[in-house]
């Protein structure tokens, strides 16, 4: 896993510390030790599937960054970009969190859940460039678990 967590768009990756324009788009946002992107795991640090995915990866030596959605929320840009990828199924209705919403906040849209609450969202998400995966099944693994 790379230590390195990038969140500007910038021509190349430098220290974090470094002042640059805000990250605008989820895909912009981490870079490697090498300058290249590195997959993102979003997630929750307590969450079973995303420390099996984690542990995965690394055992196969997959560079990635790791982001718990409840420390560090997402921002509406990035909420968006999942959003448009995954619509409602990124929002997990099967969850006592989500049963204890507001009947309001039920009827919400996805975005105004996830954003109320953040352990509402289906996990582990991935993204590897520009492409995306939701949860931990059987064809998830072999998508980014693959050379």
């Amino acid at each position: 896993m790379t230590s390195l967590q990038h969140r500007h768009i910038c021509p190349s990756p430098h220290p974090v510390s470094a002042t640059c324009a805000p990250a605008l788009d989820v895909r912009d946002c981490y870079f490697n030790e090498l300058g290249d992107r590195a997959m993102i795991i979003y997630g929750l640090n307590t969450c079973a599937d995303c420390n099996k995915a984690r542990k995965a990866l690394e055992a196969a030596g997959k560079d990635f960054t790791f982001r718990d959605v409840r420390a560090d929320p997402l921002s509406e840009a990035e909420l968006g970009v999942l959003i448009a990828e995954f619509g409602d199924r990124l929002v997990d209705r099967t969850t006592n969190d989500w049963r204890g919403l507001s009947d309001w906040l039920k009827h919400s849209e996805a975005e105004d859940q996830l954003a109320a609450k953040p352990k509402l969202m289906a996990r582990p998400v991935f993204q590897d460039g520009d492409t995306y995966h939701l949860g931990w099944d059987d064809a998830v693994q072999k998508a980014v678990l693959a050379e």
